[in-house]
C-alpha cells in the first residue's frame, strides 16, 4: 500500500509541473505582444525630403541676370572670354546632388562684382528626423550666425516693397548711400544696421521668399580705400537651402555700392531660383 501512494504522489507532481509550463508559456505570448520592441510593431519613418537632386547652378542663372548683377561682363570686346564669363566657375563638390555651387568674377571700368550661387540639399540620416526638419535646423543656425539686427517698430515685417523708390536712391557708387554714415565697427566693417539707415534696408527676415528666408547687408573699408559691400540671401525651400552672396567693390576709393539697387538685383535672382527648384 506504501508503495501504490509514492506513485500516486509522482503522478500529481508530474501533473502539476505540466500546468505550470503551459501557464509560463502563454504568458510569455502575452508579454511578448505587449512588448513595443517586438518584431510586430511597426516603427514610425519621418518623411523624405521634396527634393531629390539639384539643378546645376552655373546654369540656373540665365544671361540677362548676370547681364545685371555683372555689368562689366557686357563690356567684354572678346566673345570667347565673354562666354566663358557667363559660364561661371563650379565650385568644389564631392557629391553635386547634394551640394553644388557656382561662382562668378567680373570687372568693369567702374567696379568688380562678385556672385556666388549655392544649393545645398539636406538629408537626414535619422529615420526619426525628417529631412524638412534638418532644413529647418540647419538654416536656423545660418540665420543665427549672421546676427540679425532686431527689427524696429515701424517694420513691415515681409522685407518687401516699402523701400524708397528707385528714383529716390543714390547712383551706383555715389557715397550719399545711407550707410555710409554708419559708424565704423570694431571689426573695421560697417553694416546697413545703424539708425542712420533705413529700416527697410537693414539685415532682416523676409516672408515672400520659400518657406523662409533672410538678408544681410553688410559694407567693409573706409572713405579712405575702396568699400565692399555684400548683400546675402539664404532661403529655404522644404530641404534644399539656397544661398546667393552678391559683392561689389567700385573702383573709385571712397565710392560706395549702392544698398537698395544690389538688395533688389539679389532678390529678384533668388525668386528666380525658387522658381527653378520647381516641384
Amino acid at each position: 500500500m506504501q508503495r501504490k501512494a509514492y506513485v500516486s504522489g509522482v503522478a500529481a507532481l508530474l501533473v502539476a509541473l505540466l500546468a505550470g509550463c503551459t501557464s509560463g508559456s502563454g504568458g510569455g505570448g502575452a508579454a511578448d505582444d505587449a512588448n513595443p520592441g517586438g518584431a510586430g510593431t511597426a516603427s514610425v519613418v519621418a518623411q523624405p525630403g521634396k527634393y531629390r537632386t539639384l539643378p546645376g547652378p552655373c546654369t540656373a542663372v540665365s544671361h540677362d541676370t548676370l547681364d545685371s548683377l555683372l555689368p562689366g561682363i557686357q563690356q567684354i570686346a572678346d566673345a570667347d572670354q565673354q562666354e566663358k564669363a557667363y559660364e561661371g566657375e563650379a565650385t568644389l563638390a564631392y557629391d553635386n546632388d547634394r551640394k553644388a555651387g557656382c561662382r562668378w568674377k567680373v570687372d568693369s571700368a567702374t567696379a568688380t562684382d562678385r556672385l556666388l550661387v549655392d544649393f545645398e540639399r539636406v538629408v537626414s540620416y535619422d529615420n526619426s528626423v525628417s529631412d524638412d526638419t534638418q532644413a529647418q535646423e540647419l538654416f536656423a543656425g545660418k540665420e543665427t550666425a549672421a546676427d540679425l539686427p532686431e527689427p524696429t517698430s515701424s517694420d513691415s515685417g515681409s522685407g518687401s516693397a516699402s523701400s524708397p523708390s528707385a528714383g529716390s536712391s543714390p547712383s551706383a557708387g555715389s557715397s550719399a548711400d545711407p550707410s555710409s554714415s554708419a559708424s565704423a565697427s570694431p571689426s573695421g566693417s560697417e553694416s546697413p544696421s545703424s539708425s542712420a539707415t533705413p529700416s527697410t534696408l537693414q539685415p532682416r527676415t523676409l516672408d515672400d521668399l520659400g518657406d523662409e528666408a533672410f538678408l544681410d547687408d553688410a559694407l567693409s573699408g573706409s572713405a579712405s580705400t575702396a568699400r565692399q559691400r555684400t548683400v546675402t540671401v539664404v532661403f529655404r525651400t522644404s530641404n534644399v537651402i539656397v544661398t546667393i552672396e552678391y559683392e561689389e567693390q567700385p573702383a573709385t576709393v571712397g565710392a560706395v555700392p549702392d544698398s537698395k539697387e544690389m538688395q533688389d538685383r539679389a532678390r529678384k535672382l533668388a525668386a528666380q531660383l525658387a522658381g527653378t527648384l520647381g516641384g
